[in-house]
């Protein structure tokens, strides 16, 4: 199965495919959270959003609330952190397991991928990044303390473009 036609369910609880809400773009699906130290990346991942999304690229947020319990909202708390506070504007989702017996079929599909250093297997923590072809093949993972401006994230975003 193409990863773009996974199952998924929107912040507003509605489904869809990854491919439904990110349409042909090249896709950074990211797993957030609001109370975390790496929290800040958000900005980030909204400049990304702002700089290269009329050129084919989203982000998609996965809200995970599986690390030390940095994601408590509901739905609704959770948009409204995320446009108040950094001007989100891409897509969320509702809030998703990315690892254990509950993992989503999302990460089911992306935690083999292997990192820069070939290291593969969960979601180390939260700001995990997967970026995605728009035909469906996981190009890249970056782990948490990589930032979304990074030049790693930035050159392999465009050469997806």
């Amino acid at each position: 199965m193409n990863i773009r036609d996974i199952q998924v369910r929107t912040l507003g609880d509605t489904p869809a495919t990854l491919g439904e809400l990110a349409g042909d773009k090249v896709v950074l699906v990211v797993n957030v959270a609001s109370r975390c130290g790496l929290t800040p990346q958000y900005a980030g991942l909204v400049r990304l959003q702002r700089s290269y999304g009329e050129a084919g690229f989203t982000v998609v947020g996965v809200p995970c609330n599986q690390f030390m319990g940095q994601e408590p909202g509901g739905a609704e708390e959770i948009r409204e952190f995320c446009s108040t506070t950094y001007g989100v504007d891409f897509p969320l989702l509702a809030k998703t397991d990315v690892n254990g017996d509950g993992r989503h079929p999302l990460y089911a599909a992306l935690t083999p991928v292997p990192d820069a250093e070939g290291e593969a297997g969960d979601v180390q923590w939260n700001f995990e990044k997967f970026l995605i072809s728009r035909e469906g093949e996981v190009l890249a993972r970056f782990r948490p303390g990589v930032e979304p401006g990074d030049p790693a994230v930035t050159a392999a975003i465009e050469k997806a473009l």
